[in-house]
């Protein structure tokens, strides 16, 4: 799960995007609770300048058809693309299946990404996180989606 989402002060700003949750508090309980900031394990600092894909998609960043790009231009890709793989060599070590990510984020965006423009718009599209733990068969889901997340929990270990 995305470590701001638990409460952790580990934003670009500093911030977190805590969220209360029954049934985040009852996997917490189960120890099914792993968490990971891809860009901090990347070492990047607390705080940073804000990232955007510029035109593109976690997939195409993947794929070196697109760069992760700070505010005021310095290119931040292999960056994200070291969390990325961080978080993908935890979910196989501890044989992850289902994460839980911060929605819009260039690194954990799973429906919605910003547009590449700094300007608050928000494309179609997964961060570059999202999209390697996808293309190696773990389901993501957003903040948003965590009744269907515990749902997916519950059939995998059906």
């Amino acid at each position: 799960m995305s470590a701001c989402l638990l409460g952790k002060r580990v934003r670009y700003d500093g911030g977190s995007l805590s969220v209360k949750d029954q049934i985040i508090e009852r996997w917490i309980s189960e120890g099914r609770v792993v968490s990971v900031c891809p860009e901090v394990e990347a070492g990047m600092s607390i705080p940073r300048k804000p990232a955007e894909i510029f035109e593109g998609s976690g997939n195409s960043v993947l794929d070196g058809e697109a760069d992760v790009v700070e505010k005021g231009g310095n290119i931040v890709t292999d960056d994200f693309i070291a969390g990325a793989s961080i978080a993908l060599e935890l979910c196989k070590r501890l044989n992850i299946e289902i994460a839980v990510l911060a929605e819009s984020s260039p690194s954990c965006g799973s429906s919605f990404i910003y547009d590449g423009s700094f300007s608050g718009n928000l494309n179609p599209g997964m961060g570059v996180t999202a999209a390697l733990l996808r293309r190696h068969g773990i389901q993501v889901f957003s903040q948003h989606e965590i009744a269907d997340a515990d749902k997916a929990i519950h059939a995998t270990s059906a």
